[in-house]
């Protein structure tokens, strides 16, 4: 039977094992399966591949967008262009115990464009991502490629352009960009009560707060915007297209 399944960790309130048996039952696709494969440490991927031989295709999620990068042969242009994978498609001789192929997608750039497109105005021009890991990078892909000006926002100072820390967002900086996008876990279940620590007191209803979290529905971070007028969408839509988009590459 052909496996698939979601490589990250911690996976306990995925997603996507739901998403894709579901999808499986209303398709009537009754030769393949869907795991969550929690791997503590990224080294532990060869081993996870010689135990599966089945496997066909990953999604990859928190942490590992980016460390899977060394362990694949090829990457799309998309996910070269981003520095980050989060779809792997398993290409496998019959018999052959080891892959003959892997190769690394990135579909969240897919889901966030197609997401976004009928929210986004005009007078959106500048865009904070709070955040940045693999998510991160996707996202401020798309918005350089719409022609929005980009400034992620870290924890900490690495002195790198483009980039701020939370501690430096003020009134004038939150004033000019009015696209703020969450990439980061934070407010994820079960840790609902926490938030980016931006300061909502600037938002207006000139902004747009966009959580990549789906779960809770309502995150903290948007219930805050909402609070100061400002409109808001979680990350469900882009979570369901990019996995639809991920069942295209695996060839199915």
């Amino acid at each position: 039977m052909r496996t698939f399944g979601l490589l990250g960790y911690a996976l306990t309130h995925s997603f996507s094992k739901k998403y894709f048996t579901e999808k499986f039952m209303v398709g009537k696709i009754t030769d393949a399966r869907y795991e969550l494969f929690p791997i503590k440490n990224i080294q532990e991927f060869p081993a996870l591949l010689k135990h599966e031989p089945d496997l066909s295709g990953l999604n990859v999620t928190i942490p590992y967008k980016e460390q899977i990068i060394p362990f694949l042969d090829e990457l799309d242009e998309t996910a070269k262009a981003v520095g980050a994978v989060n779809c792997i498609r398993v290409q496998r001789h019959p018999n052959k115990e080891t892959p003959t192929l892997l190769k690394g997608y990135n579909t969240d750039v897919y889901g966030f464009q197609q997401s976004i497109k009928p929210f986004l105005e005009q007078h959106h021009q500048r865009a904070l991502i709070l955040g940045t890991g693999g998510a991160s990078k996707a996202v401020a892909y798309v918005l350089k490629q719409i022609g929005l000006d980009v400034c992620k926002v870290s924890r900490v100072n690495g002195n790198i352009p483009g980039q701020v820390t939370y501690s430096e967002l003020n009134k004038n900086i939150v004033d000019s960009y009015t696209l703020i996008i969450n990439t980061s876990p934070l407010g994820t279940f079960p840790e609902t009560e926490a938030a980016p620590a931006i300061p909502y007191e600037y938002l207006s209803p000139r902004h747009f707060l966009y959580d990549l979290v789906y779960n809770p529905e309502e995150t903290l971070f948007l219930k805050k915007g909402k609070q100061y007028g400002a409109q808001t969408m979680n990350g469900l839509t882009m979570l369901k297209l990019q996995a639809d988009k991920a069942w295209e590459i695996f060839g199915t």
